[in-house]
């Protein structure tokens, strides 16, 4: 009767040791697969993080609209850190925030990133779940029309990115021709000097619970590959 005790005494513990172990092994494999679901949805075109911080600067000293479509910051220089520089083409767009509000884009243009030569550039009209995004027609006062135009962050001559919804943002349109001019310089500097690339920085900025930007940080520098 002894032995019986005992024997049923080992087999306890041996299934205690088993659920122990499986219900590990459970644990991990669950991690596992949500490590994965989480680094897929972080991860758009090359690289996207959530993470993307500016640095050096406060973008609370911009100034405010004065007549002028744009300004210069620190006397025209950017801020980028010594880690930033690589011969590596990427971009980077982060996730959206609580308010559905797209935040820095950041990429390393050159001609790897820009459209190939037969590629076109697709339609994001279907694209309406911006933030802030309520369009209104003043054909009367607006020459385009309509009020807001769908954004990009980072160009698509420069990203190749259509309806990438971490790289849009509503703007008007005359924000977004203001943008315009500096993709275009980024992009013509680029087809001129294939050799190089620019790392090129945008930060939209909102104010509190505003879903739309009141302003948005551009900067950029030439690097060589």
């Amino acid at each position: 009767m002894g032995r019986r005790k005992k024997q049923k005494k080992i087999q306890n513990i041996l299934i205690y040791i088993i659920s122990v172990i499986f219900l590990i092994i459970i644990g991990y494999i669950f991690d596992t697969i949500q490590d994965k679901i989480n680094s897929e949805n972080n991860i758009i075109n090359n690289n996207t993080t959530t993470n993307i911080t500016e640095n050096s600067y406060d973008l609370g000293n911009i100034p405010i609209y004065t007549g002028e479509a744009s300004v210069k910051i620190n006397n025209n220089i950017p801020f980028f850190n010594e880690n930033d520089f690589t011969e590596e083409p990427f971009e980077r767009y982060s996730k959206l925030d609580k308010e559905k509000r797209c935040g820095v884009a950041f990429a390393n243009i050159c001609i790897d990133t820009m459209p190939k030569a037969d590629e076109k550039r697709e339609s994001i009209s279907n694209v309406k779940n911006l933030s802030g995004w309520v369009q209104k027609e003043y054909p009367n006062v607006i020459g385009t029309r309509y009020l807001y135009n769908r954004c990009h962050l980072i160009g698509w001559q420069l990203s190749a990115e259509n309806a990438n919804i971490q790289n849009l943002m509503t703007g008007t349109a005359y924000l977004n021709y203001a943008m315009l001019e500096y993709e275009n310089e980024v992009a013509n500097y680029i087809k001129s000097n294939k050799n190089y690339h620019v790392l090129y920085r945008v930060t939209p900025i909102f104010e509190g619970d505003n879903k739309l930007a009141s302003r948005c940080s551009n900067r950029g520098t030439v690097c060589r590959r």
